[in-house]
């Protein structure tokens, strides 16, 4: 689900805003213009989730990650888990300022896990029990039970000041990050300056103003020159303006179909919607349509060739497993959904025992780019005698309808969080999570496994093993819950003088993923 832009600025305003010329510059400079999405509705406020999608700009996290996805200290000096999974110890670097001049200290840390535990934002930090300062530098973080994943909260949770953390922090946030907000124009801009306080490396760049315009008034600002980076849609690729270098970049913005697992037998989910399709209830036609979508045309065909397969939630990422990629296979499929009772009719559409193979496979009707691959993938279906009809629909639509019939959904995260949310039983009907019911042991038994490890890095091999274990698993070669079709390229017209540097493979589009290491980003003209 992508985050809303809030309003539209036409180039002439964006102009008078800007005060710039109308080429893209060459001289040095300090600062910069970018249109690279859309303003959070809830403000700047970690607590409430900002900031979990990229990096939360204005506030630090207790680690964070390199351009290779490594673990890197920012307000941490050390973190250790106890022996038994329940306790966090992390003693934070002594020199951390907020933007204010104060001094970040444990009691700053644990008033923001606590309070983001009762925030009633998108964090979900349940297993937290009590984050406690135990002196200046060092912080003690309980939890109710073994959970590894909660160790996305060290590098995503921004922090914030327990002296004047309050209601209007979402506009006007104080952190320890590499910028501090000036001014929020809400629709319109938003105007940051370096912060003078931050302990890390700092950027040349003293003054950035974030465009919230939508993606036609983006780009005839660049075109323009009034921009230094801007964000561009796979349609509108491959053209850079004058003065402009296109830069693509890898991501786990997915694109999938969520394939319901159980028949119609007039189950409801906990909020009262219909659960259950007698079609793809048959892992036969969940595994053939894995084996009939021709990914690679699909990236062609609806993404303009920006995009790569995708067989899984986190292709390319350490948790991921790569052997759980599935070949394009339509005579492979066919002899599936022969063999268990699918045959051809007149019309070239299959059935069993009176069931037609046919489905609706609803998007979001606003989204273009999605309406483009649900067309490519119900005519290469047609193929292997599955008839697909497409329909787009209101996300209000889509919440009644996503129990009972498949829906095509975006997602990516630096998580394996993200995975244990899509497939774990327990999880199935509440919310976004599981909208299929998928449900296995073998795959929850892997998911614990990997939720009790004794660390990050030593919990990869578990969920490799819940999305293909040789044997089974949530993936298109196993109970096949997701037919995982496409992940997007992130794709900007960057200024010929900016060097981003090495760039992080990019989570979902919320947010501004590109920024995650602005530091490190410079200007290379004299």
């Amino acid at each position: 689900m992508t985050m809303p832009i809030s309003g539209t600025l036409s180039l002439i305003a964006v102009s008078l805003l800007l005060g710039v010329s109308t080429t893209a510059l060459a001289a040095p400079k300090t600062d910069l213009v970018l249109a690279i999405g859309g303003e959070p509705d809830g403000g700047y406020d970690p607590l409430l989730g900002w900031g979990r999608y990229g990096h939360p700009l204005f506030q630090s996290t207790l680690l964070t990650r390199d351009a290779h996805m490594g673990t890197q200290p920012e307000l941490a000096k050390s973190w250790y888990l106890s022996e038994d999974r329940l306790t966090w110890t992390i003693e934070l670097r002594p020199d951390a300022k907020f933007s204010d001049g104060t001094s970040l200290t444990a009691r700053d840390v644990a008033f923001t896990f606590n309070h983001a535990k009762t925030a009633g934002g998108e964090l979900d930090l349940g297993v937290l029990e009590r984050a406690k300062a135990i002196d200046d530098t060092t912080v003690q973080i309980k939890l109710s039970r073994p959970w590894i994943t909660f160790s996305d909260f060290l590098f995503n949770l921004g922090i914030v000041p327990a002296h004047s953390y309050g209601p209007e922090y979402a506009r006007n946030p104080v952190g320890s990050g590499p910028y501090e907000m000036v001014s929020w124009t809400e629709g319109e801009q938003l105007i940051v300056k370096k912060n003078p306080y931050y302990y890390g490396k700092q950027s040349p760049f003293e003054r950035i103003t974030f465009l919230f315009t939508g993606e036609d008034t983006s780009l005839a600002a660049a075109y323009a020159g009034h921009v230094d980076v801007v964000s561009v849609p796979a349609s509108s690729a491959d053209a850079p303006p004058t003065g402009f270098k296109q830069v693509v970049v890898d991501t786990v913005d997915n694109r999938g179909i969520s394939l319901p697992m159980s028949p119609d037998d007039s189950k409801t989910s906990p909020d009262g919607y219909p659960v259950g399709n007698n079609v793809t209830s048959d892992p036969a036609v969940r595994q053939a349509i894995n084996l009939g979508v021709d990914r690679e045309q699909i990236v062609e065909v609806a993404l303009f060739g920006h995009g790569t397969p995708a067989f899984g939630p986190a292709d390319g990422l350490p948790w991921s497993n790569p052997e759980a990629a599935v070949d394009h296979d339509p005579e492979a499929a066919r002899a599936l959904l022969e063999d268990a009772g699918w045959t051809v009719g007149s019309d070239g559409i299959r059935s069993k025992d009176g069931i037609r193979a046919s489905f609706p496979l609803i998007y979001p009707a606003s989204d273009s780019t999605r309406q483009a691959i649900v067309i490519t993938a119900a005519e290469q279906l047609k193929d292997i005698g599955i008839e697909v009809v497409p329909q787009g629909k209101s996300w209000d639509d889509i919440e009644r309808l996503m129990h009972a019939n498949p829906v095509l959904f975006g997602w990516g995260s630096h998580t394996p969080q993200e995975a244990y949310s899509l497939y774990q039983s327990s999880l199935g009907g509440q919310g976004y999570f599981n909208p299929g019911f998928f449900s296995d042991p073998k795959v929850d038994a892997h998911f614990a496994s990997a939720q009790a490890a004794e660390s990050l890095e030593a919990s990869y091999p578990h969920w490799q093993a819940a999305e293909w274990d040789g044997e089974t698993g949530y993936s298109g070669k196993g109970l096949a819950g997701w037919a995982w079709l496409v992940n997007l390229d992130h794709i900007y017209y960057v200024n010929e003088c900016m060097d981003l540097g090495p760039t992080q493979i990019e989570p979902h589009g919320h947010g501004w993923p590109i920024t995650s290491l602005i530091q490190n980003w410079t200007w290379t003209c004299d």
